[in-house]
């Protein structure tokens, strides 16, 4: 896919692909898009259906009245074999809302040590405070998560519809209560879940409070690795709902979303913006919005016109459903606070994901290029290979600038800076690999039980728009290999790129070639099962494709392309071992 823009001042934006391995596991073919041709009226119908109750009527359900007059109180206890909740619902007084909205959700699945939602009710609902500042019926008209004003019957509705899949018991509890005389409505509906449980998973809401975050590094809102008492985790991120200021501002937002997935050290997921992340540009002109994935609930468009303290609470939401996330063993979910992590401002977030303890990722593998040792062990041959290089450098985040100015905009960065006030944040790391502009093979080991492969590759990024064929033999031993082709490994791009920002968006364009002092970076790619399925070890070759792009017209990039490898890192996906608790 390419991108191009008729005119240069200002854009912003996101895309999400996926890498699909098993193409005859898919639903349906996936087809071209056609922006002539609307989507399916079904899924119209479907998302127009925003803010009422989509859960199915007719199932089981716990529904009542309780009192709020302990500091914890049990909403519901559900006993039941392999079920899934399908509607979550609490009505609160509109008179007491506002006293209420700090209360603790807490879900506890299976009878589990520990429980898998522990946040806010607010910011669980999808709105960083219960405060409506203009009375509307909706503060969060989301799909699967909506916050309704019931302005005749004096309620607040919050539900939540994102599929909760339990297999003996579920537990639903609300905490952190100021005990009173207060009364409130619950509704939960269930019903039998039809999918093996090591096919599906537990839906989490980590909550994260963050009041003071550290100079020069992202806020961490979710890392997956031993929550819960759990070393691994196999499953989706599905979004997260988060204030992003406690004092009405928003100049925040310029932090950019960056998410990790399965211990890559380049982010797979990256924006240019915390504001477009929420499903708007430049702030959402601080106007209040909400839409059925995206929305920016609550806050006042400045300090100044905040009515009330609640009304300095900003927050947003971005809900993923089509566009979930997976993840095999680990995710970590990081934000910047601000243009290069400097930001003050008081944050919280509650992440929601679903996870199974068990990872459906395995490293079976690791091919160090440059050792001696690991090339041997790995039957490493490319006769067309550069000698060993060493690499002194870091990965493509973090500070880069002296904090004077976060604000730069077109001003020029000032090279190979990684420190704060002469702390440094990120020091240079030392790798060492070759490149070729040849072929490379190399055996690696698999589980032979696996359902495909990914290939994770270290490499020098300032070689531009890396491209290569790959083919993969099981026979190991063989003379003569018998080759199947398994696709086209492409990297965009390089750590120089094309830097233009005229003031105004009419204004004649500059063209200035700008390099990073970030050459590390880690980049997949997915070989099928049908591939590699009952194979122990597996014999790979890299066919280099030169690809002689030019940086923009008349001007090329510092180096020629070529193929970098520092370093393999193989990885079998597997159906998790998952052992079901109190079964």
């Amino acid at each position: 896919m390419r991108i191009a823009y008729s005119r240069t001042h200002y854009a912003t934006g996101y895309y999400i692909y996926h890498l699909y391995a098993n193409e005859e596991n898919l639903s349906q073919k996936i087809n071209s898009f056609e922006i002539s041709k609307a989507p399916d009226a079904d899924v119209l119908n479907l998302l127009d259906q925003s803010g009422s109750d989509i859960a199915p009527a007719n199932i089981p359900s716990k529904n009542g009245k309780i009192t709020l007059d302990k500091e914890r109180v049990v909403i519901a206890e559900i006993q039941a074999n392999n079920s899934q909740v399908r509607a979550l619902k609490i009505m609160l007084p509109i008179d007491n809302a506002l006293d209420l909205e700090r209360m603790h959700l807490v879900v506890t699945w299976d009878g589990a040590k520990y429980p898998s939602i522990d946040a806010p009710i607010c910011l669980f609902f999808g709105a960083g405070t219960l405060y409506n500042r203009d009375q509307q019926e909706y503060l969060v008209k989301g799909f699967p998560i909506n916050i309704r004003y019931d302005y005749p019957n004096k309620k607040v509705e919050l539900s939540c519809y994102y599929p909760m899949p339990f297999f003996k018991s579920a537990k639903f509890e609300l905490a952190g209560i100021k005990p009173g005389n207060t009364a409130i409505d619950y509704e939960i509906r269930y019903e039998p879940l039809m999918i093996r449980e090591n096919l599906t998973s537990y839906f989490h809401a980590t909550y994260k409070d963050i009041p003071t975050p550290e100079p020069g590094r992202d806020m961490i809102y979710l890392d997956t690795k031993g929550i819960e008492g759990n070393e691994e985790w196999s499953g989706s991120f599905v979004g997260n709902s988060f204030i992003f200021s406690h004092d009405g501002v928003l100049g925040t937002l310029e932090g950019d979303p960056r998410f990790f997935f399965d211990d890559s050290r380049s982010p797979q997921a990256q924006g240019t913006g915390t504001e477009e992340w929420g499903g708007g540009g430049d702030y959402w002109g601080g106007v209040n919005m909400t839409l059925p994935l995206v929305g920016h609930p609550c806050g006042a468009r400045n300090k100044e016109m905040a009515k009330n303290d609640k009304d300095l609470i900003e927050s947003a939401y971005r809900f993923l459903l089509a566009d979930l996330m997976p993840f095999g063993k680990r995710a970590v979910i990081q934000f910047e606070h601000g243009a290069e992590d400097l930001s003050i401002e008081h944050y919280e977030c509650v992440s929601y994901w679903y996870g199974l303890p068990k990872p459906s990722l395995i490293q079976t593998d690791l091919f160090d290029v440059g050792s001696r040792e690991s090339e041997q062990n790995h039957n490493y041959y490319s006769p067309d290979a550069s000698k060993t290089e060493t690499i002194s450098s870091r990965y493509e985040y973090g500070i880069d600038v002296f904090p004077k100015d976060p604000w730069r905009m077109n001003k020029e960065k000032l090279p190979g800076y990684s420190n704060l006030e002469g702390k440094e944040i990120f020091p240079e790391e030392v790798l060492d690999g070759r490149y070729t502009r040849g072929n490379s093979e190399f055996t690696v080991k698999i589980e032979p039980d696996n359902q495909g492969v990914l290939l994770r590759r270290t490499l020098d990024y300032s070689y531009p728009n890396q491209t290569a064929e790959v083919f993969v033999s099981d026979e190991v031993g063989a003379k003569k290999h018998q080759w199947k082709r398994a696709g086209i490994w492409y990297l965009a791009g390089a750590n120089t790129c094309l830097f233009t920002f005229p003031r105004g968006e009419l204004d004649p364009r500059f063209l200035k070639a700008q390099t990073s002092n970030r050459q590390l970076r880690d980049d997949e790619f997915v070989i099928p099962a049908r591939l590699t399925k009952g194979i122990k070890a597996l014999r790979v070759k890299i066919h280099f494709i030169p690809n002689n792009q030019e940086l923009f017209p008349g001007t090329p990039f510092p180096n020629q392309s070529a193929w970098s490898e520092l370093a393999y890192r193989v990885y079998s996906f597997v159906v998790p071992q998952f052992p079901v608790q109190n079964k």
